[in-house]
């Protein structure tokens, strides 16, 4: 009987397919999904989903490898000297190796009354519980979309375009990453779909009841139906199994996406945090991810040294209903320039990325290693530069603390 390497992969979002398929590229290992629900959600559509414009769940079957062995469960704590994991049914399943891409969630509101009256937008259930409240409630109801940046934009525009009456609060700046420029692009498309723009330093909410939002300016917005899309959150599932995270409960790792508590445990996604100094939350980074850290687990069984991260591109694509979008480009420090694409190019190229997803995933599924992204040269540079500026930044922030 030929030996198999046991790699068990928890989460099975953007990053935890990639690194799933891309494991099968060697014959002698097994690979294990966990993931708590049998397919794989999109999650750039579940604003679609609310709107009723399109789906955000594909089944797995069409974008993972068919050696990939998926199990439906959800893991409740890590063994890292056992070398194994515990499921929610009260199974348990060793592993040779752990890739963590646990993914992130809607953060925990600590407004008074958004845990209570808001409905978050970050899950496939949140969206479904969100529909569902909109189909029962008159579309000449007010709707109150809370957070600026690309769910709550791309939700406000979503259900503007099916005649609600929407207002977003930004808490702050529309589109906190975009560029000036591609800010004020944004801001004249949700106006054009009757979408009221509450930003500046009063737009903070300081309270959430059941028919309307509170603002730190002492204004008060009435609201039949509020969604929230302040931030993300991460499981805590590394925090409480032992092994040592950042601020937020991401997995701190090295530049190989390496646990710095044990060779053994690979992180990505939105759950990785190498170096402390984490990238952006998003798709765009996830799956470049997912590819790396298959490519550290495939390297150290080959008795290769893996290869450090680095990212050569960045950017951020948001749907601003049917007929517009904005691309904008970023520089290597995933800081936003000043060029960008908008109107409808901008849908069209959103559109594509979308649907190119699913694509890349299920191409990866019958021909691992084909995904290349994480490989473009450049970036390693920038990387570095980006750390040393880190390194020599946590001092100074702990004297500050202190």
């Amino acid at each position: 009987m030929t030996w198999q390497t046991r790699v068990v992969v928890i989460g099975g979002g953007y990053a935890g397919v990639m690194a799933a398929n891309r494991l099968t590229l060697r014959d002698d290992v097994a690979v294990t999904l966990v993931n708590p629900r049998p397919e794989f959600v999109h999650r750039l559509r579940l604003h679609q989903l609310v709107g009723g414009s399109g789906d955000a769940v594909v089944a797995h079957r069409d974008v993972l490898a068919e050696r990939v062995r998926p199990v439906v469960d959800t893991v409740t704590r890590i063994d890292a000297v056992g070398r194994g994991v515990t499921l929610t049914t009260g199974g348990t399943l060793g592993y040779d190796y752990l890739i963590y891409a646990v993914g992130s969630g809607s953060a925990e509101p600590v407004v008074p009354g958004a845990a209570e009256f808001a409905h978050p937008l970050a899950t496939l259930e949140e969206a479904r519980r969100l529909r569902t409240v909109l189909g029962a409630t008159s579309v000449t109801a007010p709707v109150t979309v809370v957070g600026g940046g690309p769910t709550g934009m791309e939700t406000a525009a979503e259900l503007a375009e099916r005649d609600r009456r929407v207002t977003l609060v930004c808490g702050g700046v529309l589109g906190p990453y975009l560029h000036p420029r591609g800010r004020r692009s944004v801001a004249k498309r949700l106006a054009a779909l009757g979408v009221t723009v509450v930003d500046g330093p009063g737009a903070k909410v300081t309270e959430v009841t059941r028919d309307a939002v509170r603002l730190a300016d002492g204004s008060e917005l009435p609201s039949g139906v509020t969604v929230w899309t302040v931030g993300f959150g991460v499981p805590d599932l590394a925090a409480r199994s032992g092994l040592s995270t950042d601020a937020v409960g991401r997995l701190l790792t090295d530049e190989t996406l390496t646990s710095v508590d044990t060779p053994r445990i690979v992180a990505a996604g939105d759950s990785a945090a190498p170096s402390g100094l984490p990238l952006r939350m998003s798709c765009l980074n996830a799956m470049p991810l997912g590819a790396r850290a298959a490519d550290t687990v495939l390297s150290r069984l080959a008795g290769e040294p893996p290869v450090n991260l680095h990212q050569s591109m960045y950017a951020q694509c948001i749907g601003l209903g049917r007929n517009a979008g904005i691309y904008q480009f970023a520089n290597r420090s995933d800081a936003a320039v000043w060029l960008h694409i908008g109107s409808g190019l901008g849908a069209r190229i959103k559109e594509r990325v979308c649907a190119g997803i699913p694509g890349h995933l299920a191409e990866e599924a019958r021909r691992p290693g084909s995904y290349r992204l994480h490989r473009i040269r450049g970036g390693a540079a920038k990387r570095r530069q980006l750390l040393l500026a880190h390194r020599a930044d946590a001092p100074a922030t702990a004297d500050r603390a202190v």
